[in-house]
């Protein structure tokens, strides 16, 4: 059947706004290997590094919950095409930045226009696509939000090599011009016909809390579990959280509909996505640090050696796609979740002299079950929004997820520096040399190749992979636990749509 002037559109709209995902994407990983050059440039320190990192996720976390709300209440396409005009904005002023301070404050607003852009880019998806169509949106969406983490890497790798650092934010400004050029001709307007009312104390409660669980929960993984500041801010935040939720079962215009909740679909689809998400950057943690402190490969050489998992990706996506009509989402959901528990099962056996062919394989087939999992647990729950709902109702899927990301990676790495520092042999190691060889697997790597220790080298790599293998056996677990969940709760059959409304793009 031949495709209309409007249904091109509103795939080139969905194909244009990808590239604004990608390079969101892009920025959660390519700045990590630029950090090295950033500390000489900037003379910046330690914790000026880790706040230029963090400013972004920070920011992200804080603002997604109104940025949906605003969406829905005051037009989608406006406020896109104002977070894609910050975020590029952002993006040069993070390039021409003479000094950590204003790094910071520019990776700050890039986070302001993430916020935006990614909950507001899939709440889109039920205005303009429905049914197998809204499913195949949805593959396209989670696809570029995945492609961007390994790619990072390799593309930042690439531009070090080439160009100056600046090259890793300016990357962005040709994807968010063509993001600005679609979404502004051929993206109708669309917002809540219902006027609801500001939410200011649920805005703040929401912001703070989620700001202040991310940055307990990133102290955590810069100090410890027991650092004092870390869980007053982790505990103080979960009270305003809690304070948020019953504030909004009470209140005549909530910043969030609870009632989404009542949805069995969208609350085991936005978990399930969560999972994932727990288990993935589990993944991103480990092997890239695996790839370059222990088998001792350059930033660009790891990200190549990710692809695999990308490849991984498109196949399980695309056969999700044809397999949710023949079979329903649970089917689909709980089989992705099989693969990526087989994956990280088969990962936990990895050795510090492991070939790369057997990484390869894993990842691949870790991959696989990513491809199909993560857009179909998305899918599930995004199939239960209206176009009235589907802004704030996109937020709460990606809060939920950036929730799980944050925890993942903290969590698991305390599991992995535990078993790393528990497996060190550091018998006739200088004291100052062992201090800094418990830090982490890179600071030990550095200090064996300082005083040219071959049984130190070698004792800190078994010793991270020792750690390695006990997360993915975790993450594994965790992978499992969603397969029987997908099986138990999520409800049989197609994923259908939660608004009846068909949304047509004018010419």
């Amino acid at each position: 059947m031949k495709m209309s002037k409007s249904d091109h559109r509103k795939w080139w709209v969905l194909g244009s706004l990808s590239f604004g995902i990608l390079a969101i994407a892009l920025d959660m990983t390519i700045l990590n290997v630029a950090l090295p050059t950033l500390a000489t440039d900037l003379n910046a320190s330690t914790s000026s590094l880790q706040w230029i990192v963090d400013a972004y996720n920070l920011v992200l976390a804080a603002v997604l919950l109104p940025a949906g709300m605003m969406g829905d209440r005051f037009g989608r396409k406006k406020f896109l095409l104002i977070a894609l005009v910050l975020f590029g904005a952002a993006s040069l002023g993070c390039a021409i930045s003479d000094s950590s301070s204003m790094l910071i404050a520019m990776r700050a607003l890039l986070g302001l226009g993430a916020a935006f852009i990614m909950p507001l880019s899939m709440s889109i998806l039920p205005v303009l696509f429905h049914g197998a169509e809204r499913t195949k949106a949805m593959m396209i969406w989670a696809m570029a939000n995945m492609f961007g983490i390994p790619l990072g890497p390799i593309l930042g790798g690439w531009l070090l090599k080439h160009y100056a650092w600046g090259s890793v934010f300016l990357i962005n400004l040709p994807l968010v011009a063509i993001a600005l050029i679609a979404v502004g001709l051929l993206l109708p307007e669309s917002k809540s016909e219902t006027r609801r009312r500001l939410d200011g104390v649920g805005i703040a409660t929401s912001s703070i809390g989620l700001a202040g669980v991310t940055y307990g929960v990133i102290r955590t993984g810069e100090h410890s579990w027991s650092d004092p500041a870390a869980l007053a801010a982790i505990a103080a935040s979960v009270v305003l959280l809690l304070l948020f939720v019953w504030r909004q079962r009470r209140i005549a215009y909530p910043l969030i509909d609870l009632s989404l909740f009542r949805s069995s679909r969208f609350t085991w689809g936005a978990l399930l996505a969560t999972i994932v998400t727990f288990a993935m950057f589990g993944i991103m943690f480990a092997m890239p640090q695996y790839f370059q402190a222990v088998q001792q490969f350059d930033s660009f050489g790891t990200g190549i050696r990710l692809l695999p998992m990308i490849g991984g990706v498109i196949i399980g996506a695309k056969l999700a796609q044809s397999l949710i009509a023949k079979a329903g989402t649970k089917q689909v959901a709980a089989i992705g979740f099989a693969m990526l528990a087989a994956g990280l099962a088969v990962g936990a056996f990895t050795q510090s002299g492991s070939g790369y062919g057997f990484a390869a394989a894993w990842l691949t087939l870790a991959g696989f079950g990513l491809g199909m999992s993560l857009p179909t647990s998305m899918d599930a729950a995004l199939g239960e929004l209206s176009a009235e709902r589907s802004g704030v109702g996109s937020a709460l899927i990606m809060a939920l997820r950036q929730i799980g990301g944050t925890f993942g990676v903290a969590l698991l790495g305390a599991a992995l520096n535990a078993t790393y520092r528990s497996k060190l042999q550091l018998h006739g190691v200088p004291d100052a040399v062992a201090e800094t060889a418990r830090q982490s697997v890179s600071a030990g790597a550095a200090a064996a190749h300082r005083i040219a220790s071959e049984p130190l080298l070698d004792s800190v790599g078994r010793a991270f992979v020792s750690g390695m293998d006990v997360m993915f056996w975790i993450c594994g677990g965790i992978a499992l636990a969603g397969m029987v969940c997908a099986i138990l709760f999520l409800p049989r059959g197609e994923v259908h749509s939660g608004s009846n409304q068909s949304s047509e793009i004018g010419v």
